[in-house]
């Protein structure tokens, strides 16, 4: 009798949830709602939870995160976050515990996270960064070196020594049985530009990329099997002066600066055929000329630019001036542009260190870090172009 008692009560809790709301509307309205708040809605009955899923499937999918952590430098370092959600096209800033400071917080790639000593090697790639782990250092000692996950392997690789000038050879750490192991050939392009301001670095399931900027030489390294392949020349013209690298829609895509860094006349994007070479570009897109002007900011000169990719979005930046961040979501094999003002780059992040990571940020993803008790989401206002 009572476990018919809360089934009909339960039931009218649902009837009166959506007596006035159903259906197609109620898709509609929660079309609208932030994914944040959606982690919400779908808890108030099953009809709910039928609509928020129906209407991220049909209506407004969900799209990827842009985080940017910004990290004090002085004692003691505090780390805040904001993300950026084109879905609902809103920022959120993230509450979070303190991030134990092992060194200056980095990333050379849109998901990982890591810290760095001569003694202790911190890293976190799920999306929220909810979890880190820590690690001996690498075997040898560098300063401002390339690292990537692939697969069950972080990889370290290029990178200075003060003490010498002899290349540093390429370290792979396994998550499986935490274990640095040495790779020593490297090629040309970790010899002659070692430091990751110098170089892009994409990944996807198998193998690290590298290109270096200037030159658009790219080579790719499987660490499962410690092989080096290429070079590949992904330069698409003299025209370019600067290139960086990712992923959109599992396809490699080059974005490239045209002009030189005092005078960018244009940034265009290409994708990468597929095939063994790896050289075949197709240009797929290019920033309307408004976009410019504001990815260069009050810049000076731009030589270089901050790329960011997941799924089908690339979000790009003026590393010197990031101000002002360009959206681009390419589908059906074209681009559609856009801006977002960075709500965490006023003039007091000036004096501290931003990074940026994009993350595959769903309901799941939401509700482990809202159950974890440690993460707390607060919509903020923002002016999306």
């Amino acid at each position: 009798m009572e476990e018919n008692n809360q089934q009909e009560l339960k039931a009218e809790e649902e009837a009166s949830a959506t007596a006035s709301i159903h259906g197609d509307v109620l898709e509609i309205i929660l079309s609208h709602v932030p994914l944040i708040d959606l982690e919400h809605a779908r808890c108030v009955s099953n009809t709910w939870n039928r609509a928020v899923f129906s209407s991220l499937r049909h209506l407004n999918p969900i799209k990827p995160w842009l985080i940017v952590h910004k990290q004090s430098t002085r004692h003691p370092y505090a780390t805040t976050a904001h993300a950026y959600d084109p879905r609902s096209e809103v920022w959120l800033k993230i509450d979070q515990p303190p991030i134990n400071h092992v060194s200056a917080l980095r990333s050379s790639h849109s998901t990982l996270l890591y810290m760095q000593t001569s003694l202790q090697f911190a890293f976190s790639f799920d999306p929220l960064h909810l979890k880190w782990y820590r690690a001996n250092a690498p075997l040898v000692w560098r300063t401002d070196p390339i690292v990537a996950l692939v697969g069950h392997c972080v990889v370290v690789a290029g990178g200075t020594f003060d003490l010498g000038d002899d290349p540093l050879p390429l370290e792979t750490y396994d998550l499986r049985i935490g274990k640095w192991d040495i790779c020593q050939w490297i090629p040309t392009v970790l010899k002659d530009s070692p430091s990751s301001l110098w170089l892009s670095v994409a990944v996807d399931e198998h193998k690290m990329y590298v290109t270096e900027k200037s030159s658009g030489i790219t080579h790719s390294f499987d660490p499962s099997t410690k092989t080096w392949y290429g070079p590949y020349d992904l330069r698409p013209g003299n025209h370019v002066f600067s290139s960086a690298i990712g992923f959109v829609n599992d396809s490699m895509v080059v974005v490239g600066l045209i002009g030189d860094s005092e005078n960018v006349k244009g940034v265009k994007l290409w994708e990468a055929m597929k095939g063994t070479e790896m050289v075949e570009l197709r240009e797929i897109g290019e920033m309307p000329e408004e976009l410019v002007g504001k990815l260069k900011g009050e810049s000076a000169c731009l030589p270089s630019i901050g790329l960011n990719t997941m799924g089908q979005f690339a979000y790009l930046h003026n590393p010197s001036d990031p101000g002002e961040l360009i959206l681009c979501e390419v589908a059906d094999g074209a681009c559609r542009w856009g801006s977002v003002r960075n709500v965490v780059g006023d003039d007091e992040s000036r004096m501290q260190r931003l990074v940026f990571t994009c993350s595959d940020v769903g309901l799941g993803v939401l509700h482990d870090a809202i159950c974890s008790g440690n993460r707390r989401f607060t919509v903020k206002d923002n002016i999306v172009d």
